[in-house]
């Protein structure tokens, strides 16, 4: 009995590990490990803050706080969409390469809109950070529909 209770639970231990999941990113540098890294970071402290707002839980100096966080991140990921960069484990789509200055476009308009959310961050007025909030939120929606696959 106790042989079968072994098989039973490795079988699915095998099957998962033989199904491998994404490939590991190996190049020089590791570019596209960097460039998801950095998004992660990003999104670690933009996240609650739209949980703040959608939960009615608005609390202006953390808001601040988290806003102000996020903007010391918000550079790094685009120094890791250089040429030749597109490769698995990469969810980029080619246009990031063939329409530049499309994709430049879409990273100005976050960065205007995170300058925005930034200069009202620490505001009492839930509704006007709410906006802010969503503002920034578009232009990240915006890039991903255009220029990476899910």
């Amino acid at each position: 009995m106790s042989r079968l209770k072994t098989a039973l639970i490795l079988i699915p231990v095998i099957l998962l590990t033989a199904c491998g999941g994404e490939p590991e990113d190996t190049r020089p540098g590791q570019p596209v490990a960097h460039r998801r890294a950095a998004f992660k970071e990003i999104i670690k402290y933009f996240e609650p803050m739209g949980v703040m707002i959608r939960a009615n839980e608005y609390d202006a100096a953390k808001f601040q706080s988290l806003t102000l966080r996020m903007m010391e991140l918000r550079d790094k990921p685009w120094e890791y969409f250089g040429p030749d960069t597109n490769y698995p484990p990469s969810r980029s789509r080619e246009e990031v390469w063939t329409q530049p200055e499309k994709f430049e476009a879409g990273k100005k308009a976050f960065f205007d809109a995170t300058d925005k959310l930034a200069a009202i961050a620490g505001t009492k007025d839930k509704r006007e950070a709410g906006a802010a909030f969503q503002a920034v939120q578009k232009t990240c929606k915006d890039c991903h529909d255009a220029f990476k696959n899910d």
